[in-house]
């Protein structure tokens, strides 16, 4: 069996994925034949990325291209990914990123001597020459730990709020268990349900200080910076998460995080300029339905954690009357990498 898996999607990312795929190229050298394949998934690719796929294919040892005749989004295009992977591990990486020389050789030897269901990476984020290093925040490093400890507690940044998929190392059997898979149709924050799911339903964890994957902030096509109607995606991914968790065994104990994570996060989209203005409106009152929507008591309960002005806010469009958002804008057709950069835009301090 082959032993670790790498999967890349790729959408219209033509300026980027050339240093992706030199990355690749130098950490294959790293392998003998049949322990590592880099599963590239080009995701209905319009503007030249399939052509570099192409080429890659037969430049780079140990790729596969796996074509998809339909563009999905990012979620979609990773579960072609996890379809086709064969490896006894798995990880991922964005087609706009890329990964340090010798760092899935050093991921691997994590993976196999921890032996847990998924281990967790810190990265580096690159803005235009700006480097800063993410670190996992979770601080006990190298030591195998129960993945529902490190959801807790609801006012403090914590594991789930790490959801880069890309920032670590999973166990094939989290992928036949159903755990690894992406919820198809999101195509923004696609990795919050999913990052819940692991550490709710995988029996173990670690965290362990690599720093090998380099993520590219600032990508001119990012949702992060484009403010169509994939942005109310959102919405949908924390509704999801949100009912999840109410059927967990733990879902009291769970739930005050989930709903007091999901009230930061429509704060931080209200308080954003990404939107275009026909669209403003909708968010208004598609967020003012979500609140209403939540726990009355959970609810009351995240705001009076919350600052003044943040709680004031969320306060306030709970309470506006309920009206027509108006005609549905039609969205543009998402790029997988840059659906992919969204989740950041929702994670960590945001989050909080």
């Amino acid at each position: 069996m082959v032993k670790l898996s790498v999967i890349v999607p790729f959408r219209n990312v033509r300026p980027y994925a050339p240093d992706a795929l030199r990355s690749l190229q130098v950490n294959s050298a790293d392998f003998e034949k049949g322990e590592i394949e880099f599963v590239l998934v080009d995701d209905s690719s319009t503007d030249g990325t399939s052509d570099l796929l192409d080429r890659a294919e037969k430049e780079i040892p140990h790729a596969v291209v796996v074509r998809r005749g339909r563009q999905g989004g990012v979620a979609a295009a990773r579960n072609s990914g996890l379809d086709a992977a064969r490896g006894e591990f798995l990880t991922f990486l964005d087609g706009d990123d890329w990964a340090a020389p010798g760092h899935y050789r050093r991921l691997l030897a994590a993976a196999e001597s921890l032996g847990c269901d998924f281990v967790r990476t810190d990265h580096v984020s690159c803005t235009g020459r700006r480097r800063t290093l993410v670190r996992a925040p979770h601080g006990l490093r190298g030591t195998v730990l129960d993945p529902r400890d490190a959801i807790l507690p609801a006012h403090r940044t914590t594991s789930v709020d790490y959801a880069y998929a890309w920032a670590g190392v999973y166990h094939r059997r989290l992928l036949e268990s159903g755990v690894l898979r992406f919820d198809d149709g999101l195509h923004t924050a696609e990795d919050r349900p999913w990052i819940w799911r692991l550490h709710r339903e995988a029996s173990s964890f670690a965290v362990v200080g690599l720093t090998g994957v380099f993520y590219r902030r600032g990508v001119a096509d990012s949702l992060t910076r484009i403010g169509d109607e994939r942005q109310l995606d959102f919405i949908r991914a924390y509704d999801l998460l949100v009912e999840e968790t109410s059927r967990d065994r733990d879902a009291a104990a769970l739930l005050p995080k989930a709903v007091r994570t999901y009230c930061a996060v429509v704060h931080h989209h209200l308080t954003g300029d990404r939107f275009e203005p026909r669209l403003t409106r909708t968010l208004r009152a598609r967020c003012a339905e979500a609140l209403r929507r939540l726990p009355d008591d959970l609810v009351r309960e995240a705001l009076d954690s919350m600052d003044a002005g943040r709680s004031a806010r969320l306060r306030r469009l709970r309470r506006r009357p309920v009206l027509s958002p108006g005609p549905r804008a039609e969205p543009t057709a998402p790029g997988t990498a840059a659906a992919a950069s969204t989740t950041a835009a929702t994670s960590g301090e945001d989050a909080r």
